[in-house]
């Protein structure tokens, strides 16, 4: 299952679509969709090393949007459902010190979060909820969006041969490795 699984992920990267289908993945990822864009992009600059900038541009540029929608998202939704709950509670004034916490470190929250594995769509909703500035959020986005998946584009690109061959002589421990850290981003979100 699992070696047809990588040859039609590795045949997709072939697809004309494939750039369409990545752009969908990353835009998504950046504000509801919990995996992240790099299951596509992997594979695809693998199969397709002449056309790794491309990928990565779309990737970057699909979840910076993405990212707007999530800080949309955290702006429009937390003022809606999240501060009536809060003043209930008499929690309203939490939020407010929380803010100006996550705003102080907020360059640097959304650079890591969009380095690191760690799920950019928590970031993205939190910075709309905060009311983090716009131009300093896309900023950072950018930044960070670009810097990651360039430097997969660029790993891939340079190493991308000997990498595919390890992964296919692999396979199975390589997708082994690949759920054990995808699970333990998860629960690791979850528990910490």
């Amino acid at each position: 299952m699992i070696r047809a699984l990588y040859n039609w992920t590795m045949s997709l990267a072939e697809h004309p679509r494939a750039v369409f289908a990545l752009a969908a993945i990353a835009f998504i990822e950046a504000s509801v969709f919990p995996i992240p864009p790099d299951v596509l992009l992997i594979p695809m600059i693998i199969a397709a090393p002449r056309r790794a900038w491309l990928f990565a541009m779309v990737a970057t540029v699909s979840s910076v949007l993405g990212g707007l929608a999530g800080y949309m998202i955290g702006a429009f939704a937390f003022t809606q459902v999240g501060e009536p709950i809060l003043m209930a509670l008499g929690k309203a004034d939490a939020m407010a010190t929380f803010a100006t916490r996550f705003n102080e470190a907020g360059f640097w929250t959304v650079l890591t979060a969009g380095l690191t594995p760690f799920p950019f769509k928590v970031i993205t909703i939190l910075s709309g909820a905060t009311a983090m500035p716009l131009p300093l959020f896309i900023g950072s986005a950018i930044l960070a969006r670009a810097a990651r998946f360039f430097l997969v584009a660029l790993l891939l690109w340079k190493f991308g041969a000997p990498i595919r061959v390890f992964i296919e002589k692999y396979l199975g421990w390589v997708a082994l490795v690949g759920i054990a850290v995808l699970l333990g981003g998860f629960l690791g979100v979850r528990y910490l």
